[in-house]
């Protein structure tokens, strides 16, 4: 076995989207190579209704999917296929852009005005770029959690492990997205498939990611909330935290005295150029300008049947 060394620890950017919603970013509309097969993963929190409940109105997306998990709160949905529905805490939507899709997500807080939730978006290969788009809304109950004996959880969103396999199907970066929380004081070991880019966003409590020689760490750059890289002995990590990893076949993380909660999340990198503009990522500048072109004429939405 051997632990995958951590690379970097940012700390997720403030950053506005949609019509106002104030979010943090942990990547996106960069360079690729670290998070490849994923694209972008931003944490949007609040309980201030005034900060979020303008939502995401109607948006055209093309050569990617994206993947919305709410813990609180409720996001209603709709998109151009006709499917609508209400995410609520702990369900998960997983929308296979392909071709192209218009959709709106419109968030609301929970009694208290609290929501919660993150997105990410995978990319898709060149040869799946224009697939038919596809539509994927899992109810929380349906989302396998295993909790082991010493307290730690995991929630299988889709990926196999501990013997429990996700209900999300059919994704083409075959990925693994996980909800970790382990107790105050506790080590973990977790396994990633060796062939994959893998990172970790914690989002409650704090702890460490400790690599095969701990407690002699080797140093990493750290980037933190004001922006500053700065050399560390460790790997400490806290709230809205990202952590980039090397090779390895496992992570090892300690939890801290409040305990730690993170998102695992690993997948098989593409290697592929990437185009942007916006929620349309394709591979040359020229197919951006293709997809352009059929917003402005009306031929953006496209299926095979």
């Amino acid at each position: 076995m051997s632990i995958r060394p951590v690379t970097k620890i940012s700390h997720a950017s403030p950053a506005i989207e949609g019509a106002g919603v104030h979010l943090h970013r942990a990547f996106g509309f960069g360079d690729t190579a670290a998070s490849d097969p994923f694209l972008l993963f931003d944490d949007f929190r609040n309980n201030d209704p005034r900060l979020y409940s303008k939502g995401f109105p109607w948006h055209p997306h093309r050569g990617i999917e994206t993947i919305t998990y709410v813990l609180a709160g409720e996001v209603d949905h709709g998109d151009s296929l006709g499917n609508t529905g209400t995410l609520g805490a702990g369900d998960v939507q997983w929308m296979t852009a392909g071709s192209g899709i218009i959709h709106q997500e419109m968030p609301r807080g929970d009694a208290a005005g609290a929501m919660h939730g993150f997105q990410l978006w995978a990319n898709l290969p060149s040869s799946k770029k224009m697939t038919d788009p596809r539509y994927q809304d899992i109810p929380s109950g349906e989302i396998p959690e295993v909790t082991e004996d010493d307290g730690t959880k995991v929630r299988i969103i889709t990926g196999e492990f501990w013997g429990k396999r996700g209900p999300v199907e059919g994704i083409a970066a075959d990925p693994r997205y996980l909800d970790i929380s382990v107790p105050p004081g506790k080590e973990r070991f977790f396994k990633i498939d060796l062939t994959h880019n893998a990172f970790a966003y914690v989002f409650a409590g704090s702890g460490s990611f400790r690599g095969a020689s701990d407690p002699f760490l080797a140093p990493t750059e750290y980037v933190n909330a004001e922006g500053t890289t700065e050399a560390l002995p460790s790997h400490p990590v806290e709230n809205r935290n990202l952590v980039l990893f090397d090779r390895g076949d496992e992570v090892l993380v300690r939890a801290g005295e409040d305990g730690i909660r993170f998102l695992l999340v690993s997948g098989q990198p593409l290697k592929e150029p990437v185009a942007w503009h916006g929620p349309i990522v394709m591979n040359s500048q020229g197919e951006i300008r293709q997809a352009l072109s059929d917003l402005q004429t009306g031929n953006f939405l496209r299926t095979s049947q």
